[in-house]
C-alpha cells in the first residue's frame, strides 16, 4: 500500500532583521570607530570645559553634544569616503580633524584665532597623511 505523502507545510517566518552595519554598508568595526571617538571627544570637551570645577548640566550637554556630531559626521564620511577622489577625500578626512581640534583648543580658553590657526595647522597636517596614506595604498 502507498500512502500518500503530503508535503510539511512551511511557515512564513520572516528573516531576522539587517543589523546596523548591513543596512549601512560598512563592516561593524568600521562603525564602532566614529562612535568610540565621539565618546571620547565628547569626554574630553566636556571635561576641557569644566576647567576644574563641578560638574554642570552644560557641560554633560556640551559633551553629548559635540561628541555626537563628531561621531555623525564620521560615519557620514566614511559611508561616502569611496565616492570621493584622494585628495577631495584627504581634505574631507583633515577637515573633519582640524575643526575638531580646534574646537577643543577654543574650549581651553585660547582665542578664536588661536583656535582657528592650531585648527588650520593640524587638518592641514592630517590632509597630507590621509593624502599619503591613500596614494601609496590605490
Amino acid at each position: 500500500m502507498s500512502a500518500h505523502a503530503a508535503m510539511p507545510g512551511r511557515t512564513s517566518r520572516p528573516g531576522p532583521l539587517p543589523g546596523l552595519s548591513a543596512r549601512l554598508g560598512l563592516p561593524l568595526a568600521l562603525i564602532a570607530l566614529p562612535l568610540v571617538t565621539g565618546v571620547c571627544y565628547g569626554f574630553w570637551a566636556a571635561s576641557i570645559s569644566r576647567r576644574g570645577g563641578e560638574v554642570t548640566g552644560a557641560n554633560i550637554a556640551l559633551g553629548l553634544v559635540s561628541g555626537a556630531v563628531i561621531a555623525a559626521l564620521g560615519l557620514g564620511l566614511l559611508m561616502i569616503q569611496g565616492r570621493l577622489p584622494r585628495e577631495l577625500r584627504a581634505l574631507a578626512f583633515g577637515a573633519l580633524f582640524g575643526a575638531g581640534t580646534g574646537f577643543l583648543y577654543a574650549q581651553s580658553g585660547e582665542s578664536v584665532l588661536g583656535a582657528s590657526g592650531m585648527g588650520a595647522i593640524l587638518g592641514g597636517g592630517m590632509a597630507a597623511a590621509a593624502f599619503y596614506v591613500f596614494y601609496t595604498r590605490e
